[in-house]
């Protein structure tokens, strides 16, 4: 049997150096085409509402940069069924998830068998848009600013209650946020099945005080006096309704609660997807109209754009709401 020349084999570090090259090409190469096939949005919670209306938005304005898109309704779980759903997804950018507080961050926080892990199983493209909480009241509450608000719950111990759209939703979480900042750790918290229930049992007076969205049919009563916005929780005044103060202007600078929205890829999608995604999207948000549309449905578009902007967000929203979450002591295990 004659041997092959020791100096004709080719060496181990030829070979792996050879893999990467062929590797690094077929990853230009599926950059270079992407997308190949439909673009898929989940968002992660049944039709209507304002992930649905951003998600189909965003789909509309993609198809001359990235063609066609579509989105997947996939509720269940407060948003985590569909969440887990794109981060066990082909990483390569045609299966992408609309974030937001909920399964991103505030779900996370409450169970400790999350089927995903935030920082580590999603690559974070760009923020969209942000929508405020406010604290809402009936007309029959005699206070018509938040320090007086706070006031009258002061004399009227073990009183008052406050509604949201249900236990662990950002309106439950910003309604014990506002107990913790003022130390009104008597009032009630009663769960709504959603915003429709809670708002017509606060116009008729059957709950005083509300956290709901900035929305534009919350700003509507409001300015027909069937409901009252004390304040928005936010750190500049919406664009929505500019004649609303801020908690901070309203004495309490600690008072923020905001749903973010953000798209959202599984990890490991390659660099040069992610960037141009992220720009075909900020070209969108620069264009007038878009942003008129997203604003008539209570989100605020002015945030910086990029990926880097957006995982800096969501770490500080996971930082800032544990230890409230701790408090609160809310499980779903």
């Amino acid at each position: 049997m004659s041997r092959v020349p020791r100096g004709s084999l080719p060496r181990r570090r030829d070979v792996l150096a050879l893999a990467l090259y062929l590797a690094a090409s077929s990853r230009a190469h599926a950059q270079a085409d992407y997308p190949d096939h439909p673009i898929k949005l989940v968002v992660p919670f049944t039709p209507g509402g304002v992930n649905d209306t951003i998600g189909r938005l965003w789909c509309d304005r993609m198809k001359a940069p990235l063609g066609a898109s579509f989105i997947e309704n996939m509720g269940g779980a407060g948003g985590m069924a569909g969440s887990a759903a794109v981060a066990r997804s082909k990483p390569d950018g045609h299966t992408l998830l609309l974030g937001s507080t909920g399964p991103q961050v505030l779900a996370p926080l409450m169970t400790e068998h999350a089927p995903y892990d935030v920082t580590r199983d999603f690559a974070p493209i760009t923020m969209i848009g942000l929508t405020s909480l406010a604290v809402l009241v009936n007309p029959a509450v005699p206070a018509t600013t938040l320090p007086a608000l706070v006031d009258y719950a002061r004399a009227h111990p073990d009183k008052l209650s406050y509604g949201s759209t249900g236990v662990g939703t950002m309106a439950h979480v910003s309604g014990e946020l506002f107990k913790s900042v003022t130390g009104l750790s008597d009032i009630i918290h009663v769960p709504y099945k959603g915003s429709g229930p809670l708002l017509g049992d606060l116009i008729s007076g059957h709950v005083p005080l509300g956290m709901l969205s900035v929305t534009a049919q919350v700003l509507d009563l409001h300015r027909a006096g069937k409901l009252r916005v004390l304040v928005v929780m936010a750190e500049r005044r919406t664009a929505a309704a500019p004649d609303i103060p801020t908690a901070s202007e309203g004495g309490i600078p600690g008072l923020i609660a905001q749903n973010f929205y953000a798209l959202l890829a599984p990890a490991r999608t390659p660099d040069g997807v992610i960037d141009r995604i992220a720009a075909a999207t900020r070209t969108a948000m620069a264009d007038e109209a878009f942003r008129r549309t997203l604003a008539g449905a209570g989100v605020e578009t002015d945030v910086e754009p990029g990926p880097d902007r957006a995982r800096r967000f969501l770490q500080d929203e996971i930082t800032r709401w544990s230890p409230l979450m701790k408090t609160i002591g809310l499980r779903v295990d």
